[in-house]
């Protein structure tokens, strides 16, 4: 997969859970920390009401949706970035991750321990990021003695990495996710260098009771997550997961007899694909099937996410955006009001354009 999110927070706050809702995947859940030892990994569909439509249209049955990557981090405890519950190993995980979900408890149950006592999201959010500035530091500060030492060999370069590194530190020594640090695009592409957590984009999942609305927590979450730039969402992690387990017809009569037109899950992983800045595009050569990029992506790089030859013989792409296939009803129609476009190498990819690339190799 190219692009994923981690699943992470203190143990007992229903991560697994929502994992398992989210891909099905029968992780492993027990009332006590540290369950998890190995990251899990479910690859889910991204929910897509428009390549529905489209195959309509073009008589594509069974459309192919594009997925994204969750991956469960075992529970985080206080002391994490110093090897406590063997945090060290988690903390590795997260590294590889491209962006971050943290599940935060928001129920109250006597029968699942809570590793902090009782539920108080802001303070369970906070020794968490203090773990994770805490780590990033430690990677920081060795990066820095590196550097130091590169600088009295006589290595130019040096200097600058120190200035950047050392922002950075001033940065997360004052209790702040480094996400949240303005650096122009070169100093960006130092830090990139580091795998660090704290710059990693954030959504924080309130982790909710069946038939409960803790509407002091949620609101003292969702203020958090404005003033850190980070999104928000609840969802109730038993019930999603029980909602993920029934058939497909019946989960509709479901959500519509609740009156949604959507789960929550479904909306997680929509937030987690817009906060990874993705979008999506299309291809119906063959099977109409959805693929993803990030925001900014070229005709040849897109092409490439389909077959690596596609962008080797670029040669051009031929682009109808998905709301004038919908508004005229046909490919013919779209080419009859001249909006079939051909596009070069250095067409930039937009949200909803369904694309033939023409090659040759």
């Amino acid at each position: 997969m190219g692009f994923n999110c981690g699943v992470i927070g203190l143990p007992n706050v229903g991560k697994s859970t929502i994992f398992n809702a989210l891909s099905s995947a029968g992780a492993q859940m027990a009332n006590y920390p540290f369950c998890t030892i190995e990251p899990n990994r479910g690859i889910v569909p991204v929910p897509d009401k428009r390549l529905q439509e489209i195959g309509k249209i073009l008589g594509k049955n069974d459309p192919i949706p594009t997925k994204i990557e969750f991956i469960d981090v075992a529970g985080l405890v206080r002391g994490a970035s110093k090897g406590e519950g063997l945090g060290n190993t988690f903390l590795g995980h997260i590294r590889q991750v491209d962006a971050i979900i943290h599940v935060v408890r928001c129920f109250s149950d006597e029968n699942i321990i809570h590793v902090t006592g009782n539920v108080d999201p802001l303070r369970d959010i906070e020794i968490i990021n203090t773990e994770l500035i805490l780590s990033d530091m430690e990677v920081l500060e060795r990066a820095d003695e590196k550097m130091q030492k590169q600088t009295r060999s006589g290595i130019k370069e040096a200097s600058h990495r120190i200035s950047v590194i050392e922002r950075m530190l001033s940065h997360l020594n004052e209790g702040k996710l480094l996400k949240n640090l303005s650096l122009e695009e070169e100093e960006k592409k130092i830090a990139a260098e580091f795998g660090l957590i704290t710059n990693k984009p954030v959504l924080y999942c309130a982790n909710i009771a069946e038939n409960e609305m803790p509407d002091d927590h949620l609101n003292k979450i969702r203020e958090f997550a404005d003033s850190d730039h980070s999104r928000f969402i609840y969802i109730c992690g038993k019930l999603e997961e029980e909602i993920s387990e029934l058939p497909g017809d019946e989960k509709r009569e479901y959500l519509e007899a609740m009156g949604l037109k959507e789960s929550g899950l479904d909306r997680l992983i929509a937030i987690g694909y817009e906060l990874l800045d993705l979008i999506s595009f299309y291809s119906a050569a063959t099977d109409l099937q959805a693929w993803t990029v990030r925001r900014g992506t070229s005709a040849p790089r897109a092409a490439g996410k389909i077959h690596t030859d596609f962008e080797r013989g670029f040669i051009r792409a031929e682009i109808m955006s998905w709301e004038d296939l919908l508004k005229y009803g046909s490919e013919h129609g779209v080419r009859d009001h001249g909006l079939l476009r051909s596009e070069g190498k250095d067409y930039i990819i937009e949200d909803g354009d369904i694309v033939r690339f023409l090659f040759n190799v």
